[in-house]
């Protein structure tokens, strides 16, 4: 759901098409799209790039948060100050507070010399909280937005700060608060705007140019005569569900493209799945009514995991869930994965 900057727009299917600088690569290629979900999007960005606010950034894995965080701030005045973006769910527990707020020489055996944190790291610029609610030291995060000020571990001095904080999150952050994964009070206080990225499959008119760019983008690095993709090929790539959005798509691409012998990428260079345009089993799951909720997770984590050919940190990425729940999950219900289908090229 995006804020009132976007609701109050009227006639949104004459956005414009977004100026040359959204295009900006940033690990999965430009943010660009003709679908209405899209430009919305960019149309948000634009609006709220040149202010300060707080922005929470949410949306399955794989659809771009970490590009749209990178693209505010390089559309914003600070660009000319450093953007830190920091994975909050990739740091353990115990290193966290000195990893933001850095830490002074002799404040914890190992601190064997002053280390400046994201906070000052980013101070006049950008610094984006991914996976926040993986992040358990929410209470002294907040006062140091609230404050503008840092303490570095172990340090006697606040150091002032003027920093941004954008936020992105796979999970659904209003469910997360009611989960008590997130503060409300930190949720209250970053989310100024929020901006919703489709998944890919709710973009699929986007995916023609996607392919293409992607395509310009790995002929280039792998010194292949490739010019663009079929028409089947792209019919076969719309039909295919994307859990992985638009980092599975470009994983697709670039696979393709290095076994394609013409100048074309046809069906036969493509997986399985999209030569036929799948939506078999290890696409979807079919649950007859009346199950239990319980029944439907277990399921749901059975299949993912095959789906992902036995992959747990990708099939925890697709389920949009940290490595460690998912590990939770499956000793929680006692699953047993010896009895999942063998691996096969089903799985993208």
């Amino acid at each position: 759901m995006l804020t009132n900057i976007v609701d109050n727009l009227a006639a949104m299917s004459e956005t414009p098409w977004p100026r040359p600088r959204l295009a900006d690569a940033a690990g999965m290629g430009p943010l660009f799209g003709r679908s209405l979900a899209m430009r919305r999007v960019i149309v948000a960005i634009e609006r709220l790039a040149h202010s300060s606010a707080s922005v929470v950034i949410t949306g399955e894995s794989g659809t771009g948060k970490e590009l749209v965080a990178r693209t505010i701030h390089e559309l914003s005045p600070r660009r000319a100050a450093p953007y830190v973006p920091i994975n909050c769910a990739a740091i353990p527990e115990s290193l966290i507070e000195s990893e933001l707020f850095g830490h002074e020489h002799g404040s914890f055996t190992g601190a064997d010399r002053r280390h400046e944190g994201c906070f000052e790291a980013a101070n006049g610029g950008t610094l984006l909280l991914d996976e926040l609610t993986e992040m358990k030291s929410q209470a002294k995060l907040l006062r140091v937005i609230e404050e503008g000020r840092v303490r570095p571990v172990g340090g006697a001095m606040e150091i002032p700060i003027d920093v941004r904080v954008l936020a992105a999150s796979n999970r659904d952050i209003e469910r997360a608060v009611r989960d008590g994964l997130l503060r409300a009070d930190l949720y209250y206080r970053l989310n100024v705007f929020t901006i919703q990225l489709p998944p890919l499959r709710e973009r699929l008119e986007d995916m023609p140019q996607l392919i293409q760019m992607f395509i310009e983008q790995y002929a280039a690095k792998n010194h292949k005569d490739v010019i663009g993709a079929d028409e089947e090929c792209v019919k076969a790539l719309q039909a295919h569900p994307w859990p992985g959005n638009v980092r599975q798509l470009r994983n697709v691409i670039e696979r393709a493209l290095i076994i394609c012998e013409g100048h074309t990428i046809c069906t036969k260079d493509l997986p399985d799945p999209s030569r036929v345009g799948d939506t078999g089993a290890a696409s979807y799951i079919k649950m007859p009514l009346g199950s239990s909720l319980e029944a439907l997770e277990k399921e749901t984590i059975l299949r993912t995991i095959e789906f992902t050919r036995g992959n747990k940190t990708r099939a925890a990425a697709t389920l949009g869930v940290s490595l460690k729940t998912l590990y939770n999950k499956l000793n929680q219900y006692q699953l047993n994965l010896s009895n999942l289908s063998p691996p096969n090229s089903r799985a993208w």
